[in-house]
């Protein structure tokens, strides 16, 4: 390995370190160990190389660049409470921190910690809250936090407020001194609207309330909401950071340090943590998010644009469309569009939709979306079932809609699976 290889700004700046470990280890070790500092710094790295290597470094102990799968549950101490800095693996384990220090250098946050799922970190937040306090959350947003919040928290005390995030003078006026979170998914599950991120953040700071925002469906490739003044960013890391449909996980993100011990202290007590081997398979999915956002967007976009020209289709929910409601937002906010749409047939009857559903051959009938593979979804009764039929109709979410996960086949393919299927 040749120091030209190292960034020259970041061998520049550690000239003292290299000449103090040039005495004790031979110069291939310096410029390796010089290598593992620079991945941990990443504010030079451009999106696609941090990606890549932020928040992981080679194992000190062999120079495997894979993290290990360090699975074990408890680790030797040299005396009671002396120890390497782990000591159960609830509280900590090496893979796990090395998960969460990527995730938090894709959101461009200081801290991250990984769940055993999305709803357990969404209980990790709510956990914050005292009973009194008031939420204000978006009436169309994924059904499992609806479900736990009207479900489970309200049970305890907590008032969930549900309204249209999407006009930013709503939000302002469901305000009150009890308010202490914020709960805004953008683009939403699956009606794909938009939220202003900076503009809810700008009333959650005035009111000394806490913005947590759901970046699920945009990824952090797409959308970076900590930029964007959010205090917590909520994945489900299920979704497109796994990318291949074989983890549950989720992951919140934030600046704050106390905020972040608060967090720590909740996920150590409440034990909703993810595994090693969890944690070891979304490292190596997040080393592709870059490439596989980009497919998915480039796919989404052709598949978009073909149901709209479709005769027999009436809408297309996707924020990409210029004369999309929230467009001029998502395009602000946004770096691209996503694979992520719905669309109502003319034939508005029920059986309509589900014979869709039946007949399409790529695209599998699922729940999940995020996956390199392309899943096709009835809200009504899968992902949204949990919500009362009237709240959904309200919101615009009819029983014929259907959600697609655009994955990254090839888009003729994906079309023509679409064309049969909708005749």
């Amino acid at each position: 390995m040749q120091s030209a290889h190292l960034p020259q700004p970041l061998l520049l700046q550690n000239k003292n370190l290299k000449r103090a470990l040039v005495p004790f280890c031979s110069q291939a070790i310096a410029i390796f160990l010089l290598l593992t500092f620079a991945l941990t710094n990443f504010s030079f790295m451009k999106l696609d190389t941090k990606i890549i290597h932020a928040g992981v470094q080679p194992d000190p102990s062999t120079g495997a660049i894979m993290t290990p799968i360090f699975q074990t549950s408890t680790y030797v101490q040299q005396g009671p409470n002396e120890h390497k800095g782990y000591d159960y693996s609830r509280a900590g384990n090496p893979t796990r921190t090395a998960l969460e220090n990527s995730l938090a250098a894709l959101e461009n946050a200081k801290h991250g910690l990984a769940f055993a799922s999305g709803v357990a970190a969404t209980d990790g937040v709510i956990r914050l809250l005292k009973p009194g306090d008031e939420v204000i959350a978006a009436n169309d947003m994924y059904g499992g936090p609806y479900r736990f919040f009207s479900k489970l928290w309200e049970d305890f005390g907590i008032k969930f407020i549900y309204t249209d995030t999407t006009n930013i003078e709503n939000v302002r006026k469901e305000i009150t001194g009890k308010t202490k979170l914020i709960w805004v998914e953008t683009p939403t599950n699956p009606l794909m609207n938009v939220t202003d991120i900076e503009a809810v953040a700008a009333i959650a700071k005035k009111s000394n309330a806490l913005l947590c925002v759901d970046n699920t469906f945009a990824s952090p490739y797409l959308q970076n909401a900590i930029d964007l003044g959010a205090d917590i960013v909520m994945h489900s890391v299920t979704k497109y950071l796994g990318g291949h449909s074989d983890v549950v996980m989720g992951a919140l993100m934030m600046n704050s340090d106390e905020l972040r011990e608060k967090l720590f202290f909740i996920q150590k007590s409440c034990g909703a943590v993810p595994g090693p081997m969890d944690c070891f398979l979304v490292l190596r999915g997040i080393k592709t998010l870059h490439v596989r956002m980009q497919r998915h967007c480039e796919n989404g976009r052709k598949v978009a644009a073909f149901l709209r020209n479709h005769d027999k289709v009436k809408t297309v929910y996707w924020c990409g469309f210029e004369d999309a409601k929230g467009y001029e937002t998502a395009k602000k906010q946004m770096r691209d569009f996503g694979g992520m749409m719905s669309f109502e047939l003319k034939d508005e009857n029920v059986a309509a939709a589900i014979k869709v559903l039946k007949a399409t051959k790529i695209f599998a009938l699922a729940e999940s979306l995020g996956g390199v593979e392309s899943l096709i979804n009835h809200p009504a009764t899968m992902t949204h079932a949990s919500i009362p039929r009237e709240e959904r109709l309200k919101n615009g979410l009819s029983d014929s809609l259907i959600r697609l996960s655009v994955g990254i086949e090839d888009a003729d393919d994906l079309i023509e699976d679409l064309q049969q299927a909708i005749g």
